[in-house]
């Protein structure tokens, strides 16, 4: 069982490799939904994400024997970049098996951390292709159904109460679930008042598709939000949210661009979707959000392209 003091070893381990982010009140959103809203800009980490605290702490986490063949995991998103970056920093190799789909910059990106890339059709044969390799010597990472891995995202946690400890509520994107368990569990072993709030997009909600039948199930992610594209959950990570997490709620595509447009226009800052969709799920919930209101919305990555950002205006409109 993931703990409090987990989450603060790991905080220790990965310090010297990860930044602490910024996280600051914002005029604007506090405005717009008639309470103090900070944002945690997780998109200025190492590697424009989150991912790479928790991909440090689950390497430091394994023995060395396990490690002299590299490590082999399974991304199209940030975790593919932050594995890399991982690697790189402690000095071993590191294949990522990406969907043949995953965005031109991402593959790019990792492979420019120094990773072996390893195509695969879909995100689920990704997945089956590390495990795979992990029979062959390679060390298994996992970008979100690992303990180690849990407790590196947390650290964001500690970082949130830190700077504002009176928080009263927080959002957090879902992807596969291993940001919001780490986030909740740090906060809420700390400050159990405190109401952690999740979010997925159309098509890339897993998570809540779990939840309402109880069980992990399998989708095909077609939301355009890539870092939100996990084809699948755990029932551990599902334990978690149940134990830890307030609700869980979903917004459109569009939404989420809306609220990349929001970031870019009114803080001069580029996110993904994945970030976007926190304005978004502020907005249906602010009716939920108690009075006098401490909000910290988590900004989880920035790993968009100019491509990527000339699609959505196509599609949406600008």
């Amino acid at each position: 069982m993931l703990s409090l003091e987990m989450v603060e070893l790991a905080s220790k381990l990965i310090a010297r490799y990860v930044h602490r982010t910024p996280l600051e009140r914002n005029e604007g959103l506090s405005r717009r939904f008639g309470c103090d809203v900070y944002l945690k800009l997780e998109l200025f980490q190492k590697t424009g994400s989150f991912k790479s605290r928790g991909a440090l702490n689950q390497i430091l986490a394994r023995e060395e024997r396990e490690l002299r063949r590299g490590i082999v995991g399974a991304s199209g998103g940030n975790f593919a970049q932050g594995a890399a970056y991982a690697a790189r920093e402690l000095g071993i190799q590191a294949m990522i098996c990406m969907p043949e789909d995953t965005p031109e910059n991402y593959v790019e990106a990792t492979v420019n951390y120094g990773a072996k890339v390893n195509f695969c059709p879909s995100a689920s044969e990704a997945f089956e292709q590390a495990l795979r390799l992990s029979n062959k010597g390679w060390c298994h990472v996992h970008p979100f159904d690992d303990q180690a891995m849990i407790a590196g995202n947390g650290t964001v946690g500690l970082e949130i109460l830190q700077d504002v400890p009176d928080v009263t509520d927080v959002v957090v994107s879902i992807g596969g679930g291993g940001l919001i368990s780490g986030i909740a569990t740090a906060i809420k072993a700390t400050a159990p008042a405190v109401k952690v709030w999740g979010v997925e997009t159309e098509r890339a909600d897993v998570v809540f598709k779990s939840l309402k039948v109880g069980r992990p199930v399998e989708i095909e992610p077609k939301s355009l939000a890539k870092t939100l594209g996990a084809p699948h959950t755990s029932t551990d990570i599902l334990d978690y949210i149940k134990r830890s997490v307030e609700d869980v709620v979903v917004v459109t595509d569009e939404e989420a661009y809306q609220g990349v447009l929001w970031f870019l226009e009114r803080t001069k800052i580029v996110t993904e979707l994945a970030a976007g969709a926190t304005v978004a799920a502020a907005e249906q919930l602010s009716s939920r959000f108690p009075p006098n209101a401490q909000v910290v919305l988590v900004v989880c990555g920035g790993n968009v392209s100019n491509s990527d950002l000339c699609n959505y205006a196509t599609i949406f409109g600008p």
